[in-house]
């Protein structure tokens, strides 16, 4: 499932875009030994503080961009006012444009490009864009909607999603840019490293110690994490994801590694390689900077008291009488 050449595809995309970045005068001037000495009292790399996730880069490069992996000085400022011109509190290429049950100021995207300049968090492939779907997937998928002909989407709770249950956002969704509550707060002891994410307020405890996986029979929502540093990297493998987890569609063969390390004093570099070869046609990566942030994780409240989920269903059963009667 693994390509043996995508780490160092993964590790090319994102050295490019550090010496774009470098390029396009988006850095200032540091001292980089200030960073490098940053150790905990163990000696690990010190990654601790909040991260900002905030951007208004979309996941995937829009067609219009198709060949063009960076933007210029000139084109981040066009984009950034354009995109604050969108008058639904969305980045400029946002693909959806229903309405939202947030008010466009609630939103939070934030109001910049990352700091690379790219035009995708989308890495690899090159075009910027997911790899398809697998036949495999599809099929599935299809069934799926068969054998829920004659039913609802509300039937019961049990069809909605985690997300919309407000249980989690899942792993890996839940490290990415989201519409608002981006921040991550990180905290590490010899041991372990906890992502404490302010989205859902999930949190994920990861040993470090070198203790092996779960057996493949325990599945859990966030699937199994074990971490190790490689070097000045922070690497943290992930399997053993419940099928009532799902990240576009995947969830039981879902297999992920993640990368964290400091590239300069308030940025810190994260990768996401994605592997599940019954679900997409090829491996993927994401890769972005986070900006170190001054601000404090809030509490998450969901649903304001969970009427959403009461109201879903409510309004599934006023919908099937209204059917029943016509």
């Amino acid at each position: 499932m693994l390509n043996r050449r995508f780490p160092a595809v993964v590790s090319a995309c994102i050295a490019f875009a550090l010496v774009s970045l470098s390029a396009h005068g988006q850095t200032h001037t540091q001292n980089l030994d200030s960073y490098f000495d940053d150790v905990t009292a163990w000696g690990h790399p010190n990654l601790q503080g909040v991260w900002d996730r905030r951007t208004i880069t979309p996941l995937e490069r829009p067609e219009r961009l198709a060949g063009k992996a960076f933007l210029t000085p000139e084109e981040i400022r066009d984009y950034e006012r354009l995109s604050a011109e969108r008058p639904d509190g969305r980045p400029l290429d946002a693909g959806r444009t229903s309405l939202s049950v947030h008010d466009p100021a609630d939103l939070d995207y934030g109001s910049t490009v990352v700091a690379t300049g790219q035009t995708s968090l989308v890495v690899v492939p090159s075009s910027g864009q997911i790899p398809d779907y697998t036949q495999q997937a599809v099929l599935k998928a299809e069934a799926q909607a068969k054998a829920r002909e004659g039913r609802g989407p509300a039937d019961s709770w049990i069809d909605r999603s985690l997300t919309e249950r407000c249980i989690t956002w899942g792993v890996p969704q839940s490290m990415l840019p989201q519409a608002y509550n981006n921040n991550l707060k990180i905290i590490q002891t010899a041991t372990h490293v906890m992502f404490y994410i302010e989205m859902v307020h999930d949190v994920r405890i990861i040993p470090i110690d070198g203790r092996p996986h779960l057996p493949d029979s325990l599945r859990q929502w966030h699937g199994d994490s074990r971490g190790y540093w490689e070097g000045d990297t922070l690497v943290v493998r992930t399997k053993n994801f419940s099928e009532k987890s799902s990240f576009r569609r995947a969830n039981v063969n879902l297999e992920i590694e993640e990368r964290f390390r400091r590239n300069n004093e308030d940025q810190l570099e994260y990768s996401l390689k994605v592997m599940d070869d019954s679900t997409w046609e090829d491996d993927w990566a994401i890769a972005y900077p986070m900006i170190r942030g001054d601000e404090p994780i809030y509490e998450f409240a969901c649903h304001e008291g969970n009427y959403g989920l009461i109201n879903i269903l409510s309004v599934a059963r006023n919908l099937e009488k209204q059917n029943s009667e016509r």
